[in-house]
Formats: C-alpha cells, structure tokens, sequence
C-alpha cells in the first residue's frame, strides 16, 4: 500500500496556516506592527498581514502569449 503525496496546494494551505498562526501569537502578545510601524489593534488586520506575509493573497502570473504579427 502506497502513501499519497500532499498536492501543492494542500502544503501552500499548511504553510498559510503556519504563517497565520506565527502572526496572530505576535498579536496576542502585542509586538505585531504594521509597515507604518503602528500596532496592530484589529484580529482581521493580523490575519490580512498574516496572508500577504505567506503570499497566500499573490496569484501566480502566467506568462503572456505573445500573438503572431502578420508582415504585409
């Protein structure tokens, strides 16, 4: 009997929860700060900067497909 692998997706949902997790004990205790510096007074603010820390918020780009130029 085999062992499935954990997709992409589920280990980028584990590192989120890590992240978030790191994020809001800083909060509880009061050390988490904004880029402006200031403290953190709101739980969603701490889980928003929780996601942009973890990229959990970046879509992944593409890159774009270049059309073919018809030459006259």
């Amino acid at each position: 009997m085999t062992r499935k692998k954990a997709g992409k997706a589920k280990r980028k949902a584990k590192k989120v929860q890590r992240k978030v997790g790191k994020v809001l004990g800083e909060f509880k205790r009061g050390t988490l700060r904004s880029s402006s510096g200031k403290k953190v007074t709101s739980k969603k603010q701490a889980i928003a900067i929780g996601f942009s820390e973890a990229g959990a918020s970046r879509k992944k780009k593409k890159g774009k497909k270049r059309k073919a130029r018809r030459r006259r």
